[in-house]
């Protein structure tokens, strides 16, 4: 895709504060775009969704015709779209390899944008898109969205409470089936699926333990001959002073997410994938009767929410979080900039970053 085609230069495209509905085109009609993006904003008020775009043969105009969009493209370059003069903003859902030309075109063109996860491939790029956001004065956001998840946002208030006491510890762990539903394009990418999906894991340590800085990681290579290896281990140190482990094996027959925080007082536990948070009290002496509460507490918990999580996970409206991310991306984009601080692109460079570090120090090991 080629960034140096842009319709006008950035200078002449002074920065308004875009009323609501901001009008917005989706780039990359895949899974993430017909199950998140556009489900999101087309139930929201906060958006006008003008059209689709893809490259692939009648995909963009199937999914307009779907949605009843009254604009659609087949283009691999925002250039090639003679209706973005009607859009303010573009969603990039594409693979992670199109992500930066995408979105520097997307800049170059006056528009705002909210990318997928990861960001883009390697640092500099990322560095590059930050100084093109400060030039033309567009916001630049990212889809890190489980940290406003229901169960996510149980936890964090939880901690911000006392109610698990001094924090001690927190895990990120995530074991992935193979067999399950995945992009076509992982195996491209730096230690394949870990670079795809690692950034949900690292932006919530982050939003529980703030600023991170790797220690060490290494990797098992897979004996399939895959370039995602069987497990990437991570450690990191962070303001806090607790110890903040990543870890991730993707050669599980049974695929789970969840990020473990180890209080004084309780055991936090939020299940990702089920949207569900599990509140544990300190066992003490883990005696019988302790352990038998232990089971009565997160069997209940459990299946409370199931009861309402589990609902629309059936009906495909659990959407983790995703609604806010959209809903801040507006904010900024009408001038609330701080809306945007948990999902601008310094904390998509900061996850970057440390993404790399990860790869770096397993090629090492």
């Amino acid at each position: 895709m080629n960034m140096s085609r842009p319709r006008s230069s950035p200078a002449l495209r002074p920065r308004t504060v875009v009323s609501s509905p901001v009008r917005v085109a989706v780039v990359g009609c895949g899974w993430v775009a017909q199950n998140r993006h556009l489900p999101v904003m087309c139930k929201s008020r906060r958006f006008d969704v003008v059209g689709v775009i893809d490259r692939r043969n009648g995909r963009a105009r199937d999914i307009a015709k779907s949605r009843q969009l009254r604009r659609h493209a087949q283009a691999a370059a925002l250039s090639d779209v003679s209706w973005l003069d009607e859009v303010d903003a573009v969603t990039v859902a594409t693979a992670p390899t199109q992500h930066h030309s995408l979105i520097g075109e997307a800049l170059m063109l006056g528009k705002h944008v909210l990318t997928e996860k990861p960001f883009v491939m390697t640092v500099p790029e990322g560095e590059e898109l930050m100084r093109m956001t400060a030039s033309t004065d567009r916001r630049l956001a990212i889809v890190h969205n489980f940290q406003f998840a229901r169960s996510t946002k149980r936890l964090l208030k939880d901690i911000a409470d006392g109610t698990l006491g001094e924090v001690r510890g927190v895990d990120a762990i995530q074991i992935g089936n193979p067999l399950r539903r995945l992009p076509e394009w992982y195996e491209e990418l730096p230690l394949g699926l870990f670079y795809d999906e690692s950034p949900h894991l690292i932006y919530l340590a982050r939003a529980v333990a703030g600023p991170l800085r790797l220690s060490q990681a290494m990797s098992v290579k897979s004996r399939s001959g895959v370039r995602t290896p069987a497990r990437v281990e991570a450690w990191f140190a962070g303001e806090a002073g607790y110890p903040i482990h990543l870890g991730c094996n993707f050669e599980s027959p049974v695929s789970e997410w969840h990020l473990i925080v180890f209080g004084e007082k309780r055991l936090a536990i939020v299940d990702v994938f089920r949207d569900i948070y599990l509140s544990l009290p300190n066992d003490g002496s883990h005696d019988t009767r302790s352990v038998v509460t232990t089971s009565l507490v997160a069997t209940c918990q459990h299946w409370t929410q199931h009861l309402t999580s589990g609902l629309r996970h059936l009906t495909g409206t659990l959407y983790y979080g995703n609604q806010e991310v959209f809903s801040r991306f507006g904010e900024a984009i009408a001038g609330n900039d701080a809306a945007l601080a948990p999902i601008g692109a310094d904390r998509a460079l900061e996850v970057l970053k440390l993404q790399h570090a990860i790869i770096d120090s397993c090629g090492r090991t």
